[in-house]
């Protein structure tokens, strides 16, 4: 049995207990005798502690160990939850994290004893309990429960002997008289695990471990293979053969984490092997009732997986891939009927191109059936942000809360993995510049807690994120001093532009209003790392604010990254790629209504002034020849596309048609502009350029 195995499946459980201990600390810390929530995070503590001590993460373990106890004591009334305890809880999980993020690195926990926080936990105890206790007494946590467990037991059971009824070969008789004959010591036991337990198979794989050096495992029921598969319920039988003592043997096996307890004795070898035929019956019937109740614990698995959790696996609904198959068997149905086709085509057009219909439609929804398994709810990413605002409430001596709505909105897994780090910045914006202190909202007449909101909701083949808060507002008229006293524009500059120009500034990179530098922030890294971030997913970000009100930050992100509906144009005699969903209209217009304005191209649409691009000069391409002298400058085709609430035309030279195109990407050997976004393959083989508009305007 390796223990690497079982390494993803502790990574992801454990992630999923530090994101449930978050959530139920900050509902504890709002209602501190809810004894629900206080049994919710001791059950997440043990598990976390047992699963660590599988793993053989001490460090982790014994830190876990501790906040258990500490909860345990909760439990039973002798501590009451305070600010204090709530923060050391939170400390606890910082360093769980820690822990987490180096074994996801390395595979190792690290060298942090964190002994500051375990001393801080200690405390806590020792005042519990109205006594001194030192931190060194507490470090013993799997020998007091061993002690704690075997007072009451003074007699074992027979049927705690199971080992009593398991039939014994010729061989393995033998093999015990000649160690007899050595002076070796045979013993029997029954190993029992705690119903509580997850990794079971784990457990028992400690146990096998712990005794290999100190004698030989010469029968297991059920067998190695079937313990390594999990298939057995929670107890075990073996046959030892060991110059050990029998408390030295049974101390090795009660020393692994949640093992409940071990039966032991020296096992006296029958003189007769007995008739194996009924108890390996009983045995069969044993086998598959665990082998049943496996099956039991797999239907039970997708009720009890919840939420999904950001990482390299995507739980999905059976039902999804159902439908995937089902489409992928019309697809190869769909196919061979145009195979069949092709051989008639002459006489039947048709028929084929009824079949061509057919194989588009099919394709269509096995697109939008992946995209269905590729979708993750926006939850995965947003559920952290409840206890960094809590975070931030202190460090900056402000009260405030956060409203989510929406957390079920799903997006594309690849966008999922890439929005966490704009939104946190927008949020610790928020919160820093964004909502005033408690003194000042109070004066202002305002709610002495500041609200800041979270708010998802799908917009068509967009996700529309929206981050609010009801504080001061953007003052525009001290962007643009620090502008000017940066040398970002001039004061006349600054006299023309408009509101929503003089916050776009602020995503500029390096660019900062706050009067001073804090570990929040003030370094200017925020706002143009999340444009950055935003516009490389294909999004874009808009400010909306008013003075003494607050501000709204409004980000549009494409439901998928893989695949699209672009706009195929000719530029040149070289084919391109728009993007559809940020098109407004095709328009072609007149030469003569081209004006210029500060020596560039505009044009007056239905009262709106919108600027023009030619991509042939833009993408440095010689301008088309016409195909005949009938063909004249009089008039151009000019593709509106947008990006928030600006426009631009873009000039192109023929319209191609509406096409659905796999993003691919060229890759970092190949240097190109901004305005490429990628590249797609076309039908007959070509490469064509996929332009990202948004860069464009």
């Amino acid at each position: 049995m390796d223990l690497s195995q079982y390494l993803e499946i502790f990574i992801d459980e454990t992630k999923e207990h530090i994101q449930t201990l978050n959530d139920q600390v900050l509902i504890l810390e709002a209602e501190p005798d809810n004894i629900d929530t206080v049994n919710e995070i001791f059950r997440a503590a043990h598990s976390l502690k047992g699963m660590a001590g599988t793993m053989g993460f001490k460090r982790m373990q014994r830190l876990t160990h501790d906040m258990e106890n500490v909860f345990s004591e909760v439990r039973n009334g002798k501590v009451n939850v305070n600010a204090d305890i709530v923060d050391v809880v939170f400390k606890c999980l910082d360093c769980i994290e820690g822990y987490l993020a180096n074994i996801v690195e390395s595979g190792d926990e690290g060298t942090e004893d964190n002994e500051d926080v375990i001393k801080v936990l200690n405390d806590v105890l020792a005042q519990a309990e109205g006594a001194t206790s030192t931190v060194e007494e507490q470090k013993q946590p799997e020998k007091e429960e061993v002690k704690n467990e075997e007072a009451p037991k003074a007699e074992v059971s027979e049927d705690r002997k199971k080992y009593l009824t398991i039939p014994i070969a010729d061989f393995e008789k033998n093999a015990m008289l000649e160690a007899k004959e050595k002076g070796m010591n045979v013993y029997a036991t029954t190993v029992y695990i705690q119903e509580s337990c997850l990794l079971k198979a784990a457990r028992a794989f400690l146990v096998f471990k712990g005794l290999e050096n100190k004698g030989e495992i010469i029968k297991s029921v059920p067998s190695v293979q079937d313990i390594e598969d999990e298939r057995f319920e929670f107890d075990f039988s073996m046959f030892i053969i060991s110059d050990k003592s029998m408390d030295e043997i049974k101390k090795i096996i009660e020393n692994v984490s949640e093992i409940e307890e071990a039966v032991i004795e020296e096992y006296k070898i029958p003189d007769v092997v007995e008739d194996t035929t009924p108890k390996a019956e009983e045995t069969e019937k044993k086998e598959a009732k665990a082998e049943k109740q496996d099956k039991k614990d797999d239907k039970k698995t997708p009720a009890k997986s919840g939420k999904p959790v950001v990482n390299r696996s995507v739980r999905v609904d059976i039902e999804k891939l159902d439908d995937l198959m089902n489409l992928v068997s019309e697809l190869i149905i769909a196919k061979n009927g145009l195979v069949s086709v092709t051989g008639v085509m002459a006489g039947s057009d048709q028929s084929f191109n009824e079949q061509i219909e057919y194989l588009e439609r099919i394709t269509t929804n096995l697109h939008e059936s992946v995209m269905k398994v590729r979708m993750v709810p926006i939850e995965s990413v947003v559920n952290r942000f409840p206890r960094m605002i809590r975070d931030l409430s202190k460090k900056l001596n402000k009260e405030m809360e956060l409203i989510m709505t929406g957390e079920d909105t799903e997006l594309d897994r690849t966008v999922i993995d890439e929005i966490g780090d704009p939104l946190m910045h927008m949020l610790r914006n928020s919160a820093d510049h964004g909502l005033e202190d408690t003194i000042d909202r109070l004066k202002l007449g305002k709610p002495k807690v500041g609200t800041i909101r979270l708010d998802a909701y799908q917009d068509g083949n967009n996700v529309t994120i929206e981050v609010s808060d009801d504080g001061a507002g953007i003052d525009v008229e001290k962007i643009k001093a620090k502008a000017i006293e940066r040398g970002n524009i001039t004061e006349e500059q600054a006299e023309f532009m408009s509101d929503k120009e003089a916050v776009d500034l602020l995503f500029m990179p390096s660019f900062s209003t706050a009067e001073k530098i804090t570990d929040v922030s003030g370094r200017g890294v925020g706002l143009d790392v999340v444009k950055n971030k935003i516009e490389g997913l294909g999004g874009d970000v808009e400010v909306s604010t008013k003075l003494g009100e607050g501000t709204t930050f409004i980000v549009r992100l494409p439901l998928t990254l893989a695949i699209i509906q672009a706009l195929m144009v000719d530029i040149s005699g070289e084919k391109y790629a728009l993007p559809l969903n940020s098109i407004v209209t095709v328009e072609e217009i007149p030469s003569e209504e081209i004006k210029y304005v500060h020596t560039k191209e505009v044009i007056n649409l239905r009262g709106t002034v919108i600027p023009i691009v030619r991509l042939n000069e833009v993408l440095d391409l010689e301008p088309a020849q016409k195909d005949t002298e009938e063909e004249d400058d009089d008039s151009l085709i000019v593709v509106i596309v947008k990006k928030g609430d600006k426009q631009a035309g873009l000039v192109i030279d023929h319209l191609l048609g509406q096409q659905e195109i796999v993003i691919k990407p060229l890759g970092k050997f190949i240097r190109v502009p901004k305005m490429i976004s990628g590249a797609t393959i076309l039908g007959n083989g070509e490469v064509a350029l996929i332009i990202d508009s948004n860069t464009l305007v």
